[in-house]
């Protein structure tokens, strides 16, 4: 086992358990962390919903979704698990329900004859966060059983607020339930392989980290495609927008572990302190023309959408030129990209490293540049490839591309590989920060973003074909 029964003693309490995220991926992450090991030996679940359940249908309703996601999973290890399951039928706004979410995690202690530490995941819309950080601080349910043997920690997904200022009224409201070192801010593509390897490989190889910086690299660049439009999101979306969704969060992080620093140190407060210094230092392009740096677009047929304002302005593509003001990478534009209905599904990295002058190539050179570039690719694909040049074979001295990939779906194929979601729930549980978003990260992102969003008006919505690469205007 990997969690000692003494030491982690869990009860997780999921806010919307019959919602979309729960559905899709809370419950199967954890019925495979059961089945592998990776929960403590003392683990419970109380889903919270308005739904009026007996705790065996609620039991019932478990084991449904898990065997729609697979139907040919294990029917006695699911038996075994949706027992660990427990109903609290409630509203977010009724304060009564925490009271009665009080009692049944006292009779859960009891009867597991323990102490049971409890963990409150937010699996909600980011509109009802306030009204449950309310409650469950007037409830006292966030204080700890027990001075010595229980801890008390809190699970919210982003987007973490709409802006600087709303983000910072829920950090005051976290701030009255929490610590720091209780707060654990989902963002899961921190928790994706590819993204976790990115700083092994930068600083355990002396191959490239010589090299990572503005004497080398050309530029980076960080797209975020989904080929799907908005589907039956529009509400939702129409109220966002691809900015709020995928850059403040998503984004900005990858970007600042390719740009960060060395932390010094592997821990957490090491490493999301480095990730400070660079969302800090993030600079557009040009701050007072944001049509020079920003495209901004939307997809053909988005305001059609049932639940969209015929009117709507929201954008589901972006694109932006920023630099990080640093003596680093002093000159490298970021460009960051991120768009619905495009013609690709992929979340890719690509630093483009400075072409060698003059090329040592013996025939008349064609013109085209003849760069290194290293591509991390997260999604569909899995893998960092590394383009090198060498010698074309046959009679004349000519260069072609070679690409030297590691592929992460052969750790997949081996059992090795676990889901983002697996690893958020792991790291939570064992009291590990490193994957999740500090609170001056959350300001840090915000303060970059805020500024833009509000002259987002000023940079014109193109519209773009469904399947196309977006807007067709190009500034680089």
């Amino acid at each position: 086992m990997l969690f000692q029964k003494f030491n982690f003693p869990t009860t997780l309490i999921i806010f919307g358990v019959t919602g979309d995220l729960s559905r899709k991926k809370l419950l199967s992450s954890l019925f495979h962390m059961y089945c592998k090991d990776y929960l403590p030996s003392a683990f419970r679940v109380v889903g919270f919903s308005r739904h009026q359940y007996s705790e065996s249908a609620f039991q019932e309703f478990v084991k449904e979704i898990l065997l729609e996601k697979d139907p040919e999973a294990d029917l006695e290890k699911i038996e075994e698990f949706t027992g660990l399951f427990y109903h609290q039928y409630g509203t977010f706004e009724d304060t009564t329900s925490y009271e009665a979410l009080s009692k049944l995690l006292l009779e859960i202690d009891n009867t597991v004859g323990i102490c049971m530490n409890k963990l409150f995941y937010l699996a909600v819309p980011p509109t009802s966060y306030k009204v449950i950080f309310q409650n469950l601080s007037e409830s006292d349910l966030t204080i700890p059983c027990s001075g010595k043997l229980g801890w008390t920690r809190i699970l919210v997904e982003k987007p973490f607020g709409r802006d600087l200022e709303t983000a910072q009224e829920l950090d005051q409201l976290l701030g009255n339930l929490f610590r720091e070192k209780q707060i654990f801010r989902i963002d899961h593509y921190l928790a994706k392989e590819t993204i976790q390897d990115i700083l092994t490989f930068r600083f355990s190889n002396t191959l490239f980290e010589p090299v990572w910086n503005k004497n080398f690299v050309e530029k980076v660049e960080i797209k975020l495609w989904e080929d799907i439009d908005i589907a039956s999101r529009g509400l939702f979306y129409d109220d966002i927008g691809a900015l709020r969704d995928v850059g403040q969060n998503h984004i900005l992080q990858m970007l600042a572990l390719v740009a960060m620093d060395h932390p010094g140190e592997i821990n957490a407060d090491a490493i999301r302190h480095a990730r400070v210094k660079v969302m800090q230092n993030l600079k557009l392009a040009d701050e007072q023309d944001l049509e020079n740096c920003i495209i901004r677009g939307q997809y053909e047929g988005f305001a059609d959408g049932v639940t969209v304002q015929s009117t709507s302005e929201t954008e589901t593509y972006f694109k932006m030129k920023t630099f990080v003001d640093n003596e680093r990478w002093e000159g490298v534009p970021f460009y960051i990209e991120s768009g619905k209905a495009v013609k690709d599904k992929k979340v890719e990295i690509t630093i483009s490293f400075k072409g060698a002058h003059p090329c040592f190539c013996l025939e008349e050179h064609d013109g085209s540049e003849h760069q290194n570039t290293i591509t991390l690719s997260i999604q569909p694909k899995e893998q960092i490839t590394v383009r090198f040049w060498s010698k074309k074979p046959g009679m004349v001295s000519g260069v072609i591309p070679q690409d030297l990939s590691f592929d992460y779906s052969l750790g997949k194929e081996q059992g090795m590989r676990v889901d983002a979601y697996e690893k958020v729930l792991f790291d939570c549980i064992a009291g590990d920060q490193t994957l999740f978003a500090s609170t001056d990260e959350i300001s840090a992102s915000w303060a970059f973003i805020t500024p833009i969003l509000k002259k987002w008006h000023t940079v014109p919505l193109e519209i773009y074909a469904k399947g196309s690469v977006g807007p067709e205007r190009n500034w680089e």
